[in-house]
């Protein structure tokens, strides 16, 4: 702005050497005047189109920077998750006590003992279902499924009818 003024003095002092009528030089003098308002105006308006163009740029700058910013949150707790040193958890239920509690995945791992009831569980990490696999009696706690082989339930049932009939001899006499 400072050359514009500098400018407008030039040609002002210009003018009045040139014009040597009074009353032409006032003339020229106001009109041009009031061109320069006009043009100042013009240019004020301009600046301010482009000031509120600007804040409305930097306002959606902004508003891109703080998604951006949400996203790369969301980005990084993905990595943690995915790429976490400490492990991933994996809830157990007790199958002898129905506790339900969680422990870190550790491949390494082959049973867990239940804190609530101390026996141990094995763990299969291979993620194949075992089909049928019956009791083997050997946890700890245990007392035999309900299911029996076939021969020891044949001599339950002869040992039970054998009471019975015991028993209604013992009444017969």
């Amino acid at each position: 702005m400072a050359k514009l003024r500098e400018e407008y003095k030039k040609f002002l002092e210009d003018i009045e050497k040139n014009l040597k009528n009074k009353e032409d030089l006032e003339y020229v003098k106001v009109r041009f005047s009031m061109f320069v308002d006009k043009v100042i105006d013009e240019m004020d308006m301009l600046v301010d189109y482009k000031t509120q163009k600007m804040n409305e740029i930097e306002q959606k700058q902004k508003e891109i920077d703080d998604k951006m910013n949400k996203m790369q949150q969301i980005i990084d707790n993905i990595e943690k998750d995915i790429y976490s040193d400490e492990g991933f958890d994996f809830e157990i239920i007790c199958p002898y006590c129905d506790n339900q509690f969680v422990i870190d995945v550790d491949e390494d791992k082959t049973e867990v003992e239940c804190p609530v009831c101390n026996n141990i569980i094995e763990l299969d990490w291979s993620g194949e279902v075992e089909e049928d696999i019956g009791c083997n009696g050997s946890c700890s706690g245990c007392h035999g499924c309900d299911e029996e082989p076939e021969e020891e339930q044949q001599e339950n049932n002869q040992s039970i009818e054998n009471e019975k009939k015991e028993e209604n001899n013992d009444d017969d006499m």
